[in-house]
């Protein structure tokens, strides 16, 4: 079925320089699985789309006080990552939003996003309820991480949860390939941005 782009939030998470651009803390990271997707060209393309549709633009990053304050003392896993490359440090260029997606009027920019998943520490699910959002259609960083984090928690929460394909990237080829392969399905529609966009402007196009 169509969706409803007046109750449809495209979720954005962490399309910050660090990810996103050259000179970024993490982007040698996920460069090579943005270029083979073509991920940034295709989730800016389908922002302008879904903004023109009438749905909601959520931006979702994440950042940290310098000195990583807001984590234990100890971080291990991918919050041990982010640290050590001194990555989304509050008021520095790495954790601002890249400038082919940055913030239009109308869009929401979530506060607090400390960890993993969108929802936790953020009122982002306050928001979508008092827009009245059903939908939610995510891309962003990592496909394997924090997308698939506020993926699940959507799917528990009762949204119609839409994972965007060729609008995510992980550290590798294998981990990206794995979770839309394996994980996304179980938790969510999985569909190209073109799929979505069609969609969006009301033709019923299947989920990839």
């Amino acid at each position: 079925m169509p969706v409803d782009p007046k109750r449809t939030a495209v979720v954005l998470i962490e399309y910050q320089n660090d990810f996103t651009s050259d000179g970024g803390a993490l982007h040698g990271a996920v460069q090579g699985v943005m270029e083979k997707t073509g991920m940034l060209e295709n989730t800016r393309r389908l922002a302008e789309a879904a903004r023109a549709a009438g749905a909601t633009i959520v931006h979702a990053p994440i950042t940290f006080a310098p000195g990583y304050g807001e984590l234990s003392d100890h971080p291990y896993g991918i919050l041990k990552g982010v640290v050590d490359s001194t990555a989304f440090v509050k008021g520095e260029w790495g954790a601002e939003i890249v400038d082919a997606l940055a913030p239009q009027a109308g869009d929401v920019v979530v506060e607090g996003k400390r960890g993993l998943d969108t929802f936790a520490t953020t009122n982002l699910d306050f928001i979508l309820r008092a827009r009245g959002i059903t939908t939610i259609a995510l891309g962003g960083f990592l496909t394997n991480c924090c997308v698939e984090s506020t993926m699940r928690t959507g799917y528990e929460k009762g949204y119609e949860v839409i994972t965007l394909s060729d609008c995510v990237a992980a550290t590798s080829h294998e981990e990206h390939e794995n979770a839309i392969r394996f994980d996304y399905p179980m938790f969510s529609d999985v569909m190209t941005s073109d799929a979505f966009t069609d969609q969006l402007h009301g033709a019923p196009v299947a989920a990839d």
